[in-house]
């Protein structure tokens, strides 16, 4: 397998509990290196920009809004089959259905409040990582 690098956001819900470091933990055990990390406040552009996927679905407005509540953990990961593995970490979207040891079923509130964000595709990374990251920022 190759190195692959996907993109990771820690959520407001989770660094509003300081959560930080016990989810950076989570994806070091996964055997997964942080290349490039930094906590900001998203502005309501790049939260529009970020989920514009889910532009015309009724809860869009309310992602935006609970994604500039508060500051967020934007970071690179790096690893074998890293995309998969990430998912894996990060759990099922609801928590309740996460797996036992996963991010989501650990520390995430709810299905909306869901603590992490992990790029779904190669592609879907790569244009994550740039709206977020230039290349000198990224330190593998």
């Amino acid at each position: 397998m190759a190195l692959q690098r996907t993109f990771s956001i820690i959520k407001p819900d989770a660094t509003e509990r300081n959560l930080t470091g016990a989810v950076n933990a989570k994806i070091e055990e996964a055997g997964l290196r942080i290349v490039a990390q930094k906590r900001i406040q998203m502005t309501r552009g790049q939260a529009e920009t970020f989920y514009a996927v889910h532009k015309e679905r009724p809860f869009f407005g309310e992602l935006v809004d609970f994604m500039i509540s508060a500051p967020v953990v934007v970071q690179v990961l790096e690893g074998e089959d890293a995309i998969a593995k990430y998912r894996d970490v990060m759990g099922a979207t609801n928590p309740e259905q996460a797996a036992e040891g996963t991010i989501r079923k650990a520390f995430a509130k709810s299905i909306g409040e869901n603590s992490v964000h992990g790029s779904d595709a190669p592609e879907t990374a790569a244009i994550e990582i740039a709206q977020f990251f230039s290349g000198n920022e990224i330190v593998g």
